[in-house]
């Protein structure tokens, strides 16, 4: 019964991964793990197979997060920027989940904005979104950017706040500042091209 069972999830994971797989087109390394793992999986050996598996999906979550990048806005005027980062993160840890991420400055101001998708804590910030005393239990309030719902929390007196914004259901937008003001952190939450970003596959 448990080895139908695990014959039963390898293979169901093997679609996964290979429609995962089907909208993109990317180096060997994916496409050698998948037929490594569907070869193990004809020979009986699960263990490797696994292994060759979540290795595939580590890759393509990798380069989903590089194809996130491309969504993370050019420094506004009088700002400089580092180049953006993405990282994808397995199941051990947080839940997993994809991010791609840059640092913008100014003098001393620093504001950094993140893309995130393909995480657990989707599911915190979306009741946040629905529920507006959640929004407000820590100073945030709601409102909305370039048609996007969006909680905004600001502390004038420290320069120092965040936007959370959820697009499509399946990404979030994070656009923290510290010494900045209100408007550098909309001016940046303003500069994503949200329409693109829903439209990903």
């Amino acid at each position: 019964m448990f080895g139908m069972r695990m014959k039963w999830l390898l293979a169901a994971k093997l679609v996964v991964v290979i429609m995962a797989f089907s909208g993109f087109v990317y180096a060997d390394d994916v496409t050698d793990s998948i037929s490594e793992a569907m070869d193990a999986y004809k020979d009986g050996e699960y263990t490797e197979a696994v292994e060759s598996l979540n290795y595939a999906s580590q890759l393509i979550q990798q380069k989903k997060g590089e194809g996130l990048t491309s969504f993370l806005p050019k420094p506004l005027s009088g700002w400089t920027a580092k180049n953006p980062e993405s990282q994808a993160m397995g199941a051990a840890m947080f839940g997993g989940g994809v991010t791609a991420e840059r640092r913008y400055t100014k003098d001393k101001s620093r504001v950094d904005v993140r893309i995130i998708t393909d995480s657990p804590m989707m599911q915190g910030v979306m009741m946040m979104f629905s529920n507006p005393m959640f929004a407000s239990s820590d100073g945030g309030k709601l409102g909305k950017i370039k048609r996007q719902k969006a909680i905004v929390k600001y502390d004038e007196s420290k320069g120092k706040g965040e936007i959370k914004i959820v697009i499509a259901n399946r990404f979030l937008v994070m656009v923290e500042g510290n010494k900045v003001t209100k408007d550098d952190l909309t001016d940046y939450a303003k500069a994503i091209n949200y329409k693109k970003l829903k439209s990903l596959p």
